[in-house]
């Protein structure tokens, strides 16, 4: 399945970025504001976690954990072109992840079968031990339900 990947800062005819997005957008200061990149495989980036996202002290709340892979496996999928919503989500958590300590996270294209899209995701520390990783599945919208369509509608009912 090579399909190629767009650069992250282009703009996308399905899927746009969202500049108020809570995990990667720039105009969001309360945001997470995590830069994804592209990579050989999907998309890729450093993050680092402050003490604001903790749930217990000394530990990151795992909805924030869940949060960043979902985000990084929609990415992969935005970097193709496509768009699509998660559906389901299933994350195994292997580590605690710590306020100040530098992880990778990396979101992959598993597989697409016609509307569905399989996608994981994995958070490692820096020194490469795993400390959560996720399976998706995303769905593509119905055709006349795209992103595209429904704001095309949008706009001719504010005329």
């Amino acid at each position: 399945m090579q399909q190629e990947l767009l650069t992250m800062d282009k703009e996308r005819e399905l899927a746009p970025l969202n500049p108020r997005c809570v995990v990667c957008g720039s105009s969001n200061p309360r945001g997470l504001q995590v830069n994804f990149q592209l990579d050989a495989n999907g998309i890729c980036a450093d993050w680092i976690p402050t003490s604001e996202w903790e749930g217990f002290q000394g530990t990151i709340h795992g909805g924030i954990v869940t949060t960043i892979l979902d985000e990084a496996m929609s990415k992969a999928i935005i970097a193709r072109n496509w768009e699509a919503l998660t559906v389901d989500l299933r994350v195994r958590f292997r580590g605690r992840v710590s306020p100040g300590q530098v992880l990778h996270v990396r979101g992959w294209v598993v597989e697409k079968q016609r509307r569905k899209i399989l996608a994981e995701a994995a958070l490692t520390s820096d020194t490469g031990e795993e400390r959560a990783h996720a399976w998706a599945t995303f769905l593509v919208p119905p055709q006349g339900l795209s992103r595209r369509t429904r704001d095309a509608a949008d706009l001719e009912s504010q005329d």
